[in-house]
């Protein structure tokens, strides 16, 4: 684990740095950073696993509504169905997810996780874990819980523009 002293936490440093890089100040560019600063930690702590954090969203949502179909996935991860549907083509090979179809309406393909994918959901809870850590550990602890929130109002206030809605059980 790398640990860096940052002067950028320093607010009297952040005028300058936004002034030199002028993309320091679009919450765009630093949400798209910060995403590749996550997934970059989620790996690095995830390695043994061989899962994207996508494909361990879509593990979790299942280990806890198993028996959902292609649409209700991608609302509960906020992916559209074609994502979801290749996700789970990856998934179902690799002997982590089984799908059937449902006995009330034929034309639904429902997905549950297999005894393997319960078993690496579960094995991977303290890495997955360890990466959120990381990621907010610039952060003071009263700040993290700040910053969620904050994550969290954005996504409510523009759900309704993304390419799918996100609509979390």
């Amino acid at each position: 684990m790398k640990k860096t002293s940052n002067k950028l936490s320093e607010e009297s440093a952040l005028p300058a740095l936004i002034e030199r890089m002028p993309l320091w100040s679009r919450p765009g560019y630093l949400i798209r950073r910060l995403n590749q600063i996550h997934y970059a930690i989620f790996f690095e702590e995830c390695k043994d696993f061989d899962i994207t954090p996508v494909q361990y969203g879509l593990l979790t949502a299942l280990k806890f509504s198993p028996d959902l179909d292609q649409n209700s996935l991608g609302q509960e991860l906020g992916l559209d169905r074609t994502n979801v549907a290749d996700v789970l083509v990856r998934l179902s090979k690799r002997g982590l997810v089984e799908r059937r179809r449902s006995e009330e309406d034929k034309r639904m393909v429902l997905a549950h996780l297999t005894p393997e994918g319960e078993q690496i959901t579960d094995a991977m809870l303290q890495a997955m874990q360890r990466a959120q850590d990381r990621l907010l550990e610039p952060l003071m602890p009263q700040e993290r819980n700040a910053f969620i929130t904050m994550l969290i109002r954005l996504i409510d206030g523009n759900n309704h523009l993304g390419r799918t809605i996100f609509k979390p059980k």
